[in-house]
């Protein structure tokens, strides 16, 4: 089960907080490309693909794929336009054993409440030599996400979900090694104004799990560094891979 319940109201903010722009989401393809070939027939899975924006782009990025998502919310699964949507979840994938070639989970991993599990059945539907590829925040790694700067309560949040080392340790159980750990800068948002003036705390797992004082005083310091940041906002995720 995640860490907040995706119902209508957390999916509807989730599509129209979450999704990003083209240049954030251009700036994970080089980094894909490090790790992941294109080939006639490539199968991917998408696993907790929410609404279905990297099942479409990575579609887009890989002509002649075929991208499967996985999405355990029906909410989720109801707004997702990506035409081959199932419902399933990371202990139990809708697939067959060595269905797919790659697998990719992005922001999903700290939802995963059985991560040997997880391990076990991505073991199981990844062709042997395929990778896991995992983009998120992992606990004790969330200094590069802008977020984190104006609500730092919300730490405490992300001090709950999986380390490197956490993730590592389930998946070699089960055969996996790890191949890279990398950070991507992504522009989020072109300012911090548009990014205060957009923000949906049901987006946000680590701001649903705050008090409502504790929100509203993050929310008033984002809101006053707007005044005077006209920068982009660039947040660094990590990407780590397993194969």
């Amino acid at each position: 089960m995640a860490r907040i319940a995706y119902d209508t109201t957390a999916a509807a903010a989730f599509e129209a907080n979450r999704h990003l722009t083209d240049d954030a989401v251009a700036a994970w393809r080089p980094a894909l490309a490090r790790h992941l070939a294109p080939r006639p027939g490539l199968r991917l899975l998408d696993l907790g693909a929410g609404t279905g924006r990297w099942a479409r782009t990575l579609t887009t990025w890989y002509p002649g794929s075929h991208v499967v998502a996985v999405e355990p919310s029906p909410a989720m699964r109801d707004r997702c336009s990506h035409p081959d949507v199932r419902p399933g979840h990371a202990a139990d994938i809708p697939l067959p054993a060595a269905d797919v070639d790659a697998a990719w989970l992005s922001t999903v991993i700290h939802h995963v409440p059985d991560l040997p599990a997880a391990a076990a059945e991505l073991r199981r539907v990844v062709r042997p030599g395929g990778p896991v590829l995992i983009r998120s925040v992992f606990a004790g790694r969330h200094h590069g996400i802008t977020l984190f700067r104006h609500f730092p309560e919300a730490v405490r949040v992300v001090d709950t979900f999986p380390a490197v080392a956490d993730v590592e340790t389930a998946f070699a159980a089960h055969g996996f090694t790890t191949t890279a750990l990398e950070q991507v800068p992504q522009v989020t948002a072109a300012t911090l104004a548009a990014a205060a003036t957009g923000l949906r705390r049901d987006a946000h797992t680590p701001l649903r799990l705050l008090t409502d004082d504790e929100y509203a005083t993050g929310l008033a310091r984002l809101k006053r560094a707007a005044a005077t940041d006209t920068g982009p906002v660039i947040d660094t995720f990590d990407l780590l891979v397993l194969r």
